[in-house]
C-alpha cells in the first residue's frame, strides 16, 4: 500500500498526511476505504515505534547533549567546589560556566586533592 512505501522511504506523518489532503481535494475517498487508510497508518506508526529523524536533526541532538552533559558537570562540580571551599568567587564561577569538558574533567579530579580552590584551576594553567 501508498501508506506502507511512504513510510519506508521515511517520510513523517506530517508529510503523508498532507499528501492525502492533496488527494482528499482532487477525489474523495469512499468512507470505507478512508477508515482503512487511516487504520493502516495507525498499524504503521505503532510498528515503527520511531519516528525518522533527519541527519540534520540528529546533528541538532547530537549537539544539545553534548551541551547538557557539559552543563550537568559543571553544575556537579561548582556543587563539590562550594563544599569544599565555600562560596565561589565571581571568577572561578566563570571559569566553571565557560569550561569544555577536557578543563571540567580535570577539575573534577583536581578538587580531592587540591589544598586550595586556586590550585584546582591551576592544574589546568587557566587561573
Amino acid at each position: 500500500m501508498l501508506l506502507r512505501i511512504l513510510y519506508e522511504r521515511h517520510w513523517d506523518k506530517q508529510r503523508v498526511i498532507n499528501l492525502f489532503n492533496v488527494i482528499d481535494w482532487l477525489m474523495q475517498l469512499p468512507e470505507w476505504l478512508n477508515n482503512k487508510v487511516w487504520q493502516e497508518l495507525k498499524t504503521i506508526e505503532e510498528r515503527e515505534k520511531v519516528q525518522y529523524i533527519t541527519s540534520v536533526e540528529r546533528i541538532g541532538i547530537a549537539k544539545g547533549m553534548a551541551k547538557g552533559m557539559v552543563e550537568g558537570e559543571s553544575r556537579i562540580l561548582k556543587r563539590q567546589l562550594e563544599r569544599r571551599f565555600g562560596v565561589l568567587p565571581e571568577w572561578a564561577t566563570e571559569q566553571l560556566n565557560h569550561a569544555k569538558e577536557k578543563e571540567l574533567e580535570a577539575w573534577s579530579e583536581e578538587v580531592l586533592t587540591a589544598p586550595t580552590l586556586e590550585a584546582v584551576f591551576k592544574a589546568t594553567g587557566l587561573s
